[in-house]
């Protein structure tokens, strides 16, 4: 997950945002992400999900993340696409 970000993000900065590993740009937070049990979560927040939200629907999510299950492929193509949005809201 990490090398998806920082590959589509390359401005971005490692860092630590509540407790997990996080990508920021002028220090602040932009994605979050980190690997769980059952799956990998990631913390783009809530207007991200919301503008995404038909491509998220076979995906647990709540406010502001998304569960990708750890037993299937990561869907890159559309985590590049997510990232692009949340750095592209930025400016």
């Amino acid at each position: 997950m990490r090398t998806v970000l920082k590959d589509t993000v390359p401005a971005a900065s490692d860092t630590v945002s509540y407790g997990m590993p996080a990508l920021a740009i002028g220090g602040k937070a932009l994605l979050g992400f980190g690997a769980f049990k059952s799956h990998i979560g990631f913390y783009p927040g809530a207007a991200a999900l919301k503008a995404f939200a038909d491509d998220l629907k076979q995906y647990k999510t709540s406010k502001g993340s998304v569960q990708f299950p750890i037993d299937k492929p990561l869907p890159v193509d559309l985590v590049k696409r997510i990232a692009r949005f949340k750095f592209k809201s930025l400016k």
